[in-house]
C-alpha cells in the first residue's frame, strides 16, 4: 500500500462463502462482474453500524434526524443544491426507484426512452409498467461518449413519457458536460418527458476539475417540474447490500405521483441502512478521497495493460466509476464474456445485457494485485 495512504485497499478480504453474489454465484470463476467493490467500507461507517447493533433492537425504522441533516449537508456541499427536507423521498434502492418512475408516469401504450449501453435494469424496468422501451446508442464525440441528438429526435414518439439517464454513465464511465445535460433537459421539455437522472456514481469521479458532475439538481428552475434525481451512498462507500437510496423531487405533483406508485410493493428500509448512510455522508470523505486515488491508479494500469498487451481489445479511460467497458469486437468471437469464462476462468459482465453484445464490463474495484491477475488471464485468453 502507498505509504501516504491512511486506509488499506491492497489487503485481500476473503469473500467466498459470505453469501455475496459476486463470489458465490459462480464460485469456480474469478469475479470481475457485479458492481460492488472488494474493499471494507469506511471505518466511520463500520463504527456507526457497531453502535447501532450494540443497541440490540431492530424494529421498524424511519429516517432519523441525524440522517436528514447529513443528506441536506451533502446536497449543499457536494451537489451545490439547497434542498428542503420535504423534497426528499427515502428509498430501499435505485432500481426500485426506476421501476416506480415507470409505473408512476407511464400508462399502457406509452413508452420509456434511454440510451445504450446502460446498466441492465434500465433495459428491463419498462416491463413493470407493461410499456415499450425506446433505445438509442451513445456515440463517440470529440471529447468522449455523448448523445446522438439526431437519432434521439428520430426515435422519440408522441407517446414517450419518461427518459432514464445514467450520469455518470455505467458502463461507459462518462461524466456528461453541462452543455450536454442542459440540452438533454431541453429535449425532455420539448417532448414533454419526465427526466429521471440516476446519479449513483457521482462521488466516484477521478478528476472533478476536468469533468465536474452536473447534477439534474443544478438545472435551471424551470426544469424542476419534470425532474427526478436519484442518489445513494451505496456504490461510493461499498454499502450496496444495506439497501439505501433517496430521490430528490422538487415539484409537489411530480413527487406525489412518484410516492403514490409505491403502493405496498416496497419493503421497509432496514434499521442499519439509515445509520450507514448518515456515517458515509458525515464522516466518509477522507476514505472516499483515498479510494478515488487508488481507483484512478487501477484505471490507468488497466487501460495501459489492455492497450499494450491485448491488441484485439480496446478500452477508453473512463471519467468515473470503477467499471471498465472493453470492446472485444475484434476478438472475433460470438460471445466475449463466454469466451473469457471458458478460456480464462473469469466472470465478466456480458455486454449483451447492456445492449452491446460485443463488449464486456470489468470491475476494477479490487486490490491491484487481484486486478492484474485477472488482466493476465484476459491477455492469455486473447
Amino acid at each position: 500500500m502507498n505509504a501516504a495512504m491512511t486506509f488499506d485497499f491492497d489487503t485481500p478480504i476473503p469473500r467466498r462463502g459470505s453469501g455475496c453474489i459476486k463470489y458465490d454465484r459462480r464460485p469456480e470463476l474469478d469475479p470481475f462482474w457485479v458492481a460492488d467493490m472488494d474493499f471494507a467500507s469506511a471505518p466511520a461507517i463500520l463504527e456507526a453500524l457497531h453502535r447501532r447493533v450494540d443497541h440490540g433492537v431492530f424494529g421498524y425504522a424511519q429516517a432519523h434526524e441525524g440522517l436528514n441533516e447529513a443528506l441536506i449537508g451533502y446536497l449543499r456541499e457536494r451537489r451545490g443544491a439547497s434542498v428542503p427536507m420535504e423534497h426528499i423521498t427515502h428509498l430501499g434502492g435505485l432500481v426500485p426507484a426506476l421501476s416506480l418512475a415507470v409505473r408512476a408516469f407511464c400508462k399502457p401504450g406509452e413508452a420509456v426512452m434511454t440510451l445504450t449501453p446502460v446498466y441492465p435494469p434500465f433495459l428491463g424496468v419498462h416491463h413493470d409498467g407493461k410499456v415499450p422501451l425506446i433505445t438509442v446508442d451513445h456515440v463517440m464525440g470529440e471529447n468522449g461518449w455523448t448523445f446522438d441528438w439526431e437519432a434521439m429526435e428520430k426515435a422519440v414518439t408522441p407517446e414517450t413519457r419518461l427518459f432514464l439517464l445514467c450520469n455518470p454513465q455505467n458502463p461507459l464511465g462518462r461524466v456528461f458536460s453541462k452543455a450536454g445535460i442542459l440540452r438533454l433537459a431541453e429535449f425532455c421539455e420539448a417532448h414533454d418527458l419526465v427526466l429521471v437522472s440516476d446519479e449513483i456514481h457521482c462521488d466516484l469521479i477521478f478528476d472533478e476539475a476536468a469533468t465536474p458532475h452536473v447534477s439534474a439538481l443544478n438545472l435551471p428552475e424551470r426544469f424542476a417540474k419534470r425532474t427526478i434525481t436519484l442518489l445513494s451512498p451505496s456504490k461510493t462507500w461499498n454499502i450496496a447490500g444495506l439497501g439505501y437510496a433517496f430521490a430528490v423531487i422538487a415539484d409537489d405533483p411530480l413527487r406525489r405521483r412518484f410516492q403514490t406508485a409505491r403502493g405496498h410493493t416496497l419493503a421497509e428500509i432496514n434499521a442499519l441502512a439509515y445509520y450507514a448512510a448518515e456515517a458515509a455522508y458525515r464522516h466518509g470523505e477522507p476514505w472516499r478521497r483515498e479510494l478515488i486515488a487508488y481507483l484512478r491508479q487501477n484505471r490507468d494500469t488497466l487501460v495501459d495493460f489492455i492497450r499494450t498487451r491485448c491488441p484485439q481489445l480496446s478500452v477508453r479511460a473512463g471519467d468515473a466509476t470503477y467499471l471498465a467497458w472493453i470492446d472485444a469486437s475484434a476478438l472475433g468471437v460470438a460471445n466475449p464474456a463466454l469466451h473469457f469464462e471458458k478460456h480464462a476462468g473469469l466472470f465478466l459482465s456480458d455486454g449483451a445485457f447492456f445492449g452491446w453484445p460485443q463488449c464486456v464490463r470489468f470491475n476494477f474495484g479490487c486490490p491491484r494485485a487481484a486486478m492484474l491477475a485477472g488482466l493476465e488471464k484476459i491477455a492469455a485468453a486473447c
